[in-house]
């Protein structure tokens, strides 16, 4: 055994006290507060990131069973019958407003047409737009129908009276010369030729 001049625990303390160690315990304290503040600050913040990802958590499940509960309630078959259905309603629907907007132009055309036709008819009037001939007799008037039926009447250029029928005939193709100087004899072959 080594022999100490001086007592070891003496010796000890008296290095100890040498040593200057209060700066580096103070140190330490402060080292070991500092890791005890980034412990509970990690701790916090680990607690509240576990808070978000449960709340998170909740909400997944909650859209996950309302994405089940609809994926259960859908049915293919009724969704394409109901596609169709519209598809086929709008068509129809279309086909109602291309045929309003066809009968729409077809009755603005005859409207159009009507209010031409008034026009003319207000411009002509009550008399049929024969205000001008309003002094024409009733000779005038049977020769008009006479003529329609296709009998001209010809005068006689001294006199002025009417001598003389050509009745023309479309349908049979002929023409007939009828003197009507004898009356009772000429009704007979007048009505004939017609």
């Amino acid at each position: 055994m080594v022999l100490f001049d001086e007592d070891p625990v003496e010796l000890m303390a008296e290095a100890t006290n040498k040593f200057h160690i209060t700066p580096d315990k103070d140190s330490l304290t402060r080292v070991h507060e500092s890791l005890h503040a980034l412990h509970q600050a990690r701790s916090l913040r680990l607690d509240n990131q576990t808070n978000i990802l449960s709340t998170l958590s909740r909400k997944l499940n909650k859209v996950h069973s309302a994405h089940n509960y609809d994926v259960e309630r859908h049915d293919a078959g009724q969704h394409a019958q109901n596609m169709l259905k519209m598809d086929t309603e709008k068509f129809r629907i279309a086909k109602g407003v291309n045929d309003a907007e066809i009968e729409s132009e077809r009755l603005s055309g005859e409207l159009a047409a009507l209010r031409q036709q008034l026009e003319t008819l207000e411009r002509e009037g009550v008399e049929g737009g024969r205000k001008a001939d309003m002094a024409e007799d009733e000779v005038v008037l049977k020769l008009q129908f006479y003529r329609s039926l296709g009998v001209d009447a010809r005068r006689d250029e001294p006199s002025g009276d009417f001598k003389s029928a050509v009745i023309s005939n479309a349908k049979r193709g002929d023409v007939t010369v009828i003197d009507l100087k004898d009356e009772r004899a000429n009704v007979n072959a007048f009505w004939d030729a017609l």
